[in-house]
């Protein structure tokens, strides 16, 4: 496939086939993907803008992460662009699929240039619209924020996350990994550990070295107990609240590992005493409301572990569309 519109993109791997002079009814005839006949000029216009991110390979353990854009792409065809609970049609905003950044078989730093490449143009591009990128593996955040970062170097960028880890472990053990987004973009001097804000952490599933560095930097987190007994959307709020007190721009990442092991059979890292899939989607529409929350990434998906009818690519997708009605509804 060739690079196309835009740097480090190209063109889809799997597309729908629309129907000319249809309303959109689904989500595969609403999604345009963009080709080389798309008017770039015209395109700016966009509300969302989805760029697929399929690296897998700096996962920690074993995982397919890198086949989410593609199942993603496919489960389309299963939801309609009627949010039946807002009562809000998603097909009057305009979304564009822009295609795959491109990935290299074993040069892992290459494959993180590649997205920070494709993120500064499409954030150059795509000034006024949402990027949503769909993983891949956790590692992908950083390299889209840092790319976010290039793009718009005099904004600061503050981190919405939903993770049952840290990712605040050394990259000098195995490399930007999965497991380091969060110190990555803290070591890099792109972000504030006063700006990130995850919630969704529990269990026996973070060592305590983490959880002091997280303390040093000043990282703000809540632990799934906590946001509980306070109300996961009640929580989501107050960060939300906080954030944009110091931030110009928020960046919402979705690690699906946050979920409850029941909920997410194709999430390799999930564990037991997660989220609930409506606690996770409660708090992805509250974040997709505010209006600084203008990018946002799924990941750790991997549509290989999944049950046959696929339950965790739909939750994937649903969360995608969730956080779109946010946007609607702002």
């Amino acid at each position: 496939m060739k690079s196309f519109l835009y740097p480090k993109i190209n063109s889809h791997s799997f597309t729908w086939v629309r129907p000319e002079g249809r309303i959109p009814e689904k989500v595969h005839e609403w999604i345009q993907p963009i080709d080389s006949a798309a008017d770039p000029e015209k395109s700016k216009e966009a509300e969302i803008v989805v760029v697929g991110v399929p690296l897998s390979r700096s996962s920690i353990s074993a995982s397919g992460a890198s086949e989410f854009p593609d199942a993603f792409r496919r489960a389309w065809k299963g939801f309609t662009t009627y949010n039946l609970d807002e009562d809000v049609d998603l097909a009057e905003m305009t979304a564009l699929d822009v295609g795959d950044v491109p990935m290299h078989v074993t040069d892992i730093p290459r494959c993180h240039e590649n997205i920070i490449e494709a993120s500064t143009a499409l954030h150059s591009h795509f000034v006024n619209s949402k990027v949503c990128a769909i993983g891949g593996d956790h590692s992908i955040t950083a390299m889209m924020v840092k790319g976010l970062k290039k793009a718009k170097p005099e904004e600061r960028i503050g981190i919405l996350q939903f993770d049952t880890h840290f990712d605040l472990r050394d990259m000098s053990d195995n490399g930007p990994s999965n497991g380091t987004p969060m110190r990555n973009l803290i070591e890099s001097g792109v972000l504030n550990g006063t700006d990130m804000y995850n919630i969704g952490l529990h269990g026996f599933f973070n060592t305590k070295e983490l959880k002091q560095y997280a303390d040093e930097k000043g990282v703000n987190y809540i632990t799934l107990g906590r946001a509980r007994k306070k109300g996961i959307e009640e929580t989501v709020l107050q960060c939300l609240e906080e954030l944009s007190a110091k931030v110009d721009t928020i960046y919402l990442t979705v690690d699906m590992d946050v979920l409850d092991i029941a909920y997410a059979p194709g999430v390799p890292a999930s564990t037991p005493g997660g989220m609930t899939t409506a606690e996770l989607l409660d708090g992805v529409l509250a974040a997709g409301r505010h209006p600084k929350v203008k990018a946002m990434d799924i990941v750790c998906l991997d549509p290989l572990k999944d049950t046959a009818v696929q339950p965790t690519v739909k939750l994937g997708t649903h969360v995608f569309l969730t956080f779109v009605t946010g946007v609607m509804l702002r």
